[in-house]
This record gives structure tokens, C-alpha cells and sequence, in this order.
């Protein structure tokens, strides 16, 4: 169906937004993102009737099926939205079958960069002139979820509460929910119609329960690509796990169950723990650069250890200084959270920063997105954040202010939707 630049079929000098997508033999090789890991792999989208050429950005695709779901292992957006639902009062599990059919329909329309046509809804025409962007939608269930939906019986182990933390400062509010959308792009018009998309095919069955609006650094706004930065200003995701290391597959998606067991619809799934970490940067920016670099662990121009190398190098976590002293020190946040420092306890981190506003004090609210990803929370985030909270020297800059965490389905083969193996068991 065309979807006309001005918004009426068949106008003079219209051009289709499918039209406008006809950008990989322009944009090159250059303009591909491949993922590693099934659902996640990007493409350029082409036809052969383009006449006007989209930028490598916004020509890049992520595939939508596949045996997990996009947004894990999908290289870093540059603009995301978290959302939260509750299911409404009497909605049960058909209900909720139907709307993860809505969305999971909704989702690979809009990955392709074709209208949010899925259900009844007019496309709001946000997006018209816009490729896929690298657009993902990620969907998740709450603990919550499975005793709306009658299904407490087959509601994973996984998602049991995460223990309270000393830096918690938890808002209910702004917490948990029935269920949960990441959404990410790399245009923020592309996001934001996925959001509004989302929320309208919501309908009747479920409201927002809370949302929250990210971003990150623009693809090619560095000289060489390279670890995204924090609010701190310091680099944030260096000795992430890799979809190359061949462990990478056991510590960060569910593996396969026998079909009879309570969680095997969980296949190829992942949990995704979240947080909204305020940072305190008056008192961060009071600091000096010194300061800063042994809080961390690292060197804040190029995220080396302060041991030397580049960012890649192992932390030598044994050189002492001329005075016998660690060179990275005993609380310094890369210390603590070292992998080799937890028993190998491992998480795929992949956040997103925020920036609400000015509070009435002159402080910022401002911070961190916090999502990781992991096979088992009780094994990647919980032994870190616990080691964290006794004793890491940049808990004091750090507030903790809402947190959920949610089961991610595997991924829909073509011609199923998200969730249809537990919501139709």
C-alpha cells in the first residue's frame, strides 16, 4: 500500500515512504550493522524503483523474527523509550494474546519501514518520509503478568523480586508492570512513532503503567566507532560479553527445557533487568579528574585501565603503586564489578541515558537507563549489584529510583507472535 509523502493516496509528485527506501546499493557496504545472534541481524532495504536515496542510518533494517528477539544483542540506538503496562481490569490471557498479536504485527510492520497499519488504527504518518532506522521493539512479561493471565503456574523462577539494595530509592510508580516495551532507533521521530503505535494498539486491554525516554550517541558522530559514553562522561560497556565468545549463548539466553517443564516457552528467551540510576553529577562535576579516574578504575579520555593499554586491556588488578598501594583501587568501580571478581558472573549491558529536567533544587535528573540482559538474574545481576553495594566508591554518586524486571520471550518464527508458546500452551 503506498503511504504518501503528503498523506493523500495518489497526490501529484507523491513519494511512497516504501519508495524512499531503496537505499543500500547508494549508501554501500558501509551502511550495514550485522548483528551475531538470530533476531538480530540488520540489513539494508532495498527495491528498484527508488529514485531518492536514504543516508546508510536511515536505511539500515533489523529483522523483527527470528530465534531471539531484536533489541539484545542489536548494536546501541541512538534514541530508545522503555514502557511499561498493566493489563485493564478483567482482561485476562485471551486478551493478552490478542494484544501480543497486535504488537508482535505492529512490530514487523514498522521494522521494515512500512506504516503502523496492524489493527484498526490509521498510521499517524510521524514517520512518512523516514527509513527503518535500525527501529527494534522488544516485549517482555512482569511477574505480575502470569497472575493476571491465570498462568502463575508456569511463571519462570527468573522472576522472583530482586532483593532490596542499599542505594534503592525506589519509586512504585515508575516499577515493574504487567508488561514491558523497549523500543529503540537510531531517529527519534522513527522511535517516537513506534511508541505512539504501541500505545494506541494497547486499545482497551492495557494501560501505561510508566514510561521513560533515553538516548545515546548518534551512529558516526565519532571518528572511529567506538564504547558509548555515560552522563559522567566516562566510557560505559567496555568488557560487555560478545555474541563471538563461545559462552556467550549459555550466559545471556535461556537455554532449551525439556517441553513438559513449567518455563520451556522461556526457549531462547532472556531476562532483562531495569533501573532508572539518577546520577548525582554536581557532586560528580566536583570532583576532580584524578578522582574521577580511581573512582572508575579507568582512564576517562579513552576508558584504558589505570594499570595502561587501550580499553580492551585486562585489568591488572595485582600492580601496586611506589607506595604498595593497588594502582586500581580496592573500591573502584571496575574492580567490583570485574567479572573475574564474581565468579564470572556476566550481564549484557545496554543502557540508555535520560535527562528529565531541572529539579526546583538546580540539580539535574539525570542519569542512566540500566538494562541487562542475562540467562538467570539470580547469576549476572544480582552477585554484582550485591558486591556493588558494599562497597563500590561510585555508589555515592548513584540513586537507584525505579526497577523492574521482565521475561523476553524468544524470538516469533515467521507467522507467530511473541509469547504465542506460553499465552497459547
Amino acid at each position: 500500500m503506498g503511504d504518501p509523502v503528503d498523506g493523500r493516496a495518489g497526490a501529484p509528485g507523491a513519494v511512497s515512504r516504501r519508495r524512499l527506501l531503496g537505499t543500500a546499493g547508494a549508501a554501500g557496504a558501509g551502511g550495514l550493522a550485522l548483528g551475531a545472534v538470530g533476531g538480530a541481524v540488520a540489513r539494508a532495504v532495498t527495491t528498484e524503483e527508488a529514485p531518492t536515496a536514504l543516508s546508510s542510518v536511515g536505511s539500515t533494517a533489523v529483522a523483527f523474527h527470528g530465534g531471539h528477539q531484536p533489541g539484545i544483542t542489536t548494536p546501541l540506538q541512538a534514541h530508545g523509550h522503555l514502557i511499561a503496562f498493566d493489563l485493564a481490569r478483567g482482561a485476562g490471557r485471551k486478551e493478552a494474546a490478542a494484544l501480543m498479536r497486535r504488537w508482535s504485527a505492529l512490530a514487523a510492520e514498522l521494522m521494515e519501514g512500512r506504516p503502523a497499519e496492524a489493527g484498526n488504527h490509521r498510521d499517524t504518518g510521524v514517520a512518512l518520509d523516514a527509513g527503518p532506522s535500525s527501529l527494534t521493539l522488544t516485549f517482555g512479561f512482569g511477574r505480575s503478568f502470569f497472575d493476571r493471565t491465570g498462568l502463575a503456574a508456569r511463571r519462570p523462577a527468573g522472576l522472583d523480586p530482586l532483593p532490596p539494595f542499599s542505594a534503592d530509592r525506589l519509586d512504585p510508580r515508575r516499577s515493574n508492570g504487567d508488561l514491558w516495551v523497549q523500543i529503540g532507533a537510531d531517529d527519534g521521530l522513527v522511535a517516537f512513532h513506534a511508541l505512539r503505535a504501541v500505545q494506541r494498539a494497547a486499545g482497551n486491554t492495557a494501560s501505561v503503567r510508566w514510561q521513560m525516554n533515553g538516548f545515546n550517541r548518534s551512529p558516526g558522530a565519532t571518528a572511529r566507532p567506538m564504547t558509548t559514553r555515560n552522563l559522567m562522561g566516562q566510557v560505559d560497556g567496555t568488557n560487555n560479553p560478545a555474541p563471538s565468545e563461545p559462552d556467550f549463548d549459555r550466559r545471556i539466553f535461556v537455554p532449551a527445557s525439556s517441553p513438559d517443564s513449567a518455563d520451556s516457552w522461556l526457549a531462547g528467551g532472556s531476562y532483562a533487568v531495569v533501573r532508572r540510576i539518577r546520577m548525582l553529577l554536581d557532586d560528580w562535576d566536583g570532583l576532580g579528574l584524578t578522582e574521577q579516574e580511581r573512582v572508575i578504575g579507568r582512564r576517562k579520555a579513552d576508558g584504558a585501565p589505570l594499570t595502561g593499554g587501550s580499553e580492551t586491556t585486562q585489568l591488572d588488578l595485582e600492580r601496586l603503586d611506589r607506595d604498595g598501594k593497588p594502582v586500581i583501587p580496592a573500591n573502584a568501580h571496575a574492580r567490583i564489578s570485574a567479572p573475574e571478581q564474581n565468579g564470572g558472573a556476566a550481564m549484557l549491558r545496554r543502557p540508555f541515558s535520560y535527562h528529565d529536567g531541572i529539579d526546583t533544587d538546580g540539580t539535574p535528573d539525570a542519569g542512566l537507563l540500566f538494562i541487562c540482559w542475562q540467562a538467570d538474574p539470580l547469576r549476572g545481576f544480582v552477585p554484582v549489584q550485591r558486591k556493588l553495594d558494599r562497597g563500590d566508591a561510585l555508589s555515592p554518586f548513584l540513586r537507584h529510583e525505579a526497577s523492574g524486571l521482565f521475561a523476553v520471550p524468544g524470538g516469533a518464527r515467521q507467522g507467530e507472535y511473541v509469547g504465542q508458546r506460553l499465552l497459547e500452551s
